[in-house]
């Protein structure tokens, strides 16, 4: 069996990995139940404080001494606690999942300084149904080509912190560089007033915020006379809970690197 540790245990999506760990899925289990400092469901049972029975694991803000009794720690934090785990992880020399999003260019950098020593895969979505979307948008944008402008909306619930979305920023990276642009260059984030136009190289990402939508991205190709579009919606948490669990099998013994959900589904 896989001993996983799942940071941000209480958060919404780690209580819905503890819940994949309770089935032993992919031949995981439970090792260990970390959250910040002061948590009021610290020292309690990890199963029963995320009401899916007992596990005789304890909550816990000890996440060195929690890594070094595992094989591999599953972390759905924020990016700065995901930087720190990184570090720590490869400290005692274990492997890491991270789902976390918004990083900053210096914290990739860190998360990959790590990955140097251990096996760590760091992906913005870990739903199998998305990670196959961005190859699908890939291919399909190599076929259109320059003659399809290219939209981007992702929707969100009202409390999530970073805009545009991981998975929106990713997606729009993997049908940039099928096109040979850039982001850098091409990337269009809202639209107001007189603004001319559309040119024919821009990409434009668009951001909603709304109630308790869990996820949804839908990439437009749009032509002279005919539309295109890929959507994919999650449903619940649970997509994204069974990806990480998945990712964590996988990585558990692989060589040090970082790798994300593609190296993990063989795409």
């Amino acid at each position: 069996m896989i001993r996983v540790v799942v940071c941000g245990a209480m958060g919404r999506m780690g209580k819905a990995v503890l819940a994949v760990l309770r089935e032993r899925a992919h031949g995981c289990v439970l090792a260990g139940a970390v959250e910040a400092a002061r948590h009021p469901a610290l020292g309690r049972d990890a199963f029963e404080a995320a009401g899916l029975g007992r596990a005789d694991v304890p909550v816990s803000d000890d996440f060195a001494r929690a890594i070094a009794e595992a094989d591999v720690a599953v972390d759905f934090t924020h990016a700065a606690s995901s930087v720190d785990h990184a570090r720590a992880a490869a400290a005692a020399g274990k492997a890491i999942v991270i789902g976390s999003t918004g990083f900053t260019a210096e914290q990739t950098g860190a998360v990959r300084a790590a990955a140097g020593s251990v096996p760590c895969v760091l992906s913005p979505n870990m739903s199998v149904g998305v990670n196959l979307m961005f190859k699908t948008a890939a291919d399909v944008a190599k076929v259109l080509g320059d003659e399809y402008d290219v939209e981007i909306v992702e929707v969100h619930h009202r409390f999530k912190k970073d805009s545009p979305s991981g998975t929106a920023v990713k997606l729009a990276d993997a049908v940039a560089g099928a096109l040979g642009r850039t982001m850098e260059d091409a990337g269009v984030y809202g639209r107001q007033g007189m603004v001319g136009e559309r040119s024919r190289k821009e990409i434009g990402v668009f951001a909603v915020r709304a109630g308790d939508v869990v996820g949804e991205h839908t990439i437009v190709f749009g032509g002279m006379g005919e539309r295109l579009e890929i959507t994919h919606r999650a449903h619940s948490r649970d997509t994204f809970a069974r990806g990480a669990v998945r990712a964590a099998a996988w990585v558990a013994g692989k060589p040090p690197g970082l790798y994300d959900m593609k190296a993990v589904l063989g795409l």
